[in-house]
């Protein structure tokens, strides 16, 4: 008899009440993937917005489906002419076949091998947080030593990253956060912090090389004006007007690309230095995962949550 697992499968566009926990066969690996008994869960805002149909013009889903792509876990069995990884190995990654289950099958392109001084809590904020933040920063941002960076949303998942990877570079950082964040963020590594709910940025930050935008909206709009001319501003949420960009001068964009896994390992060797760290705002376990959905949907947390999975 095929082994049942537990899971969250999503029937139809909706909200956190079209999250189900219900059983569902455990899957096997076929040629080139992994079996994966998963530990934990980063619950991405893209799971959400996923959940309430935000991106249905622009992919297609078809239900039911598991929600969730970022993960870690331990390696239960692998497929054939899968060499590079065994069982009972520790691993993180992401995968585009949904995570929010006691099992997963993914590519063995997908994993990652992890440190074992690494909770698998912590591994599991790598794809998304983390990785998010690498991407904006590292590569589009191409942050350097000495520029002044400025960070919306200072103390979130990506926020709190971008955070430290600019100071990890040399860069003196500026970030936003609400007042009870306020000192968890200098806490990162960041040289000053607005109080966004009391001061205007804009009317206190000038002449910045880099903005990284986590909040969108109105706090884009008024990010134009800080940016030195030959700087970038960068937003996580919406494309910028290039139209804007051309006329003050300044490069802005909206990064359109997954890191890769040599940057996953590369985050991971920074955390396992302890030049990095993750932030858990709150774990649930996986019956959980409407509770979990309705805390991110809030928004201005403290750092990543998780669904932890006992099993």
């Amino acid at each position: 008899m095929k082994k049942m697992i537990n899971a969250i499968r999503v029937y139809q566009y909706g909200g956190p009440e079209e999250l189900k926990y219900e059983k569902i066969l455990c899957p096997e690996p076929k040629e080139g993937e992994v079996l994966i008994r998963v530990h934990s869960v980063g619950v991405l805002p893209v799971d959400w917005k996923l959940r309430q149909g935000l991106f249905k013009e622009i992919r297609s889903i078809q239900f039911p489906y598991i929600p969730g792509s970022a993960f870690s876990g331990v390696v239960e069995e692998v497929g054939v002419n899968v060499t590079t990884y065994r069982k009972g190995q520790q691993v993180f990654g992401r995968s585009t076949m949904g995570t929010y289950a006691e099992y997963i099958v993914v590519s063995k392109e997908s994993l990652v091998l992890k440190p074992p001084s690494i909770h698998f809590d912590d591994a599991a904020t790598i794809s998304g947080g983390a990785a998010t933040a690498w991407q904006a920063l590292i590569h589009d941002g191409k942050v350097k030593a000495g520029q002044r960076v400025l960070i919306h949303g200072a103390a979130g998942g990506v926020g709190s990253y971008a955070v430290q990877f600019a100071k990890w570079k040399g860069a003196h950082v500026i970030g936003t956060a609400s007042p009870a964040n306020t000192d968890f963020v200098r806490s990162l590594g960041a040289e000053t912090v607005i109080d966004y709910t009391s001061t205007p940025f804009e009317e206190v930050v000038k002449d910045v090389d880099l903005v990284m935008d986590t909040v969108g909206g109105d706090t884009l709009e008024r990010s134009w004006s800080v940016v030195k001319s030959g700087g970038t501003l960068i937003s996580l949420l919406e494309q910028p007007s290039l139209e804007k960009a051309k006329k003050h001068g300044i490069k802005a964009l909206k990064p359109n690309r997954l890191s890769s896994i040599e940057d996953l390992k590369e985050i991971a060797q920074l955390m396992e230095e302890g030049i990095i760290k993750a932030v858990i705002l709150k774990t649930f376990p996986l019956h959980e995962a409407r509770r979990a959905h309705e805390l991110s949907q809030i928004g201005h947390g403290r750092g990543r949550i998780i669904l932890h999975i006992e099993n």
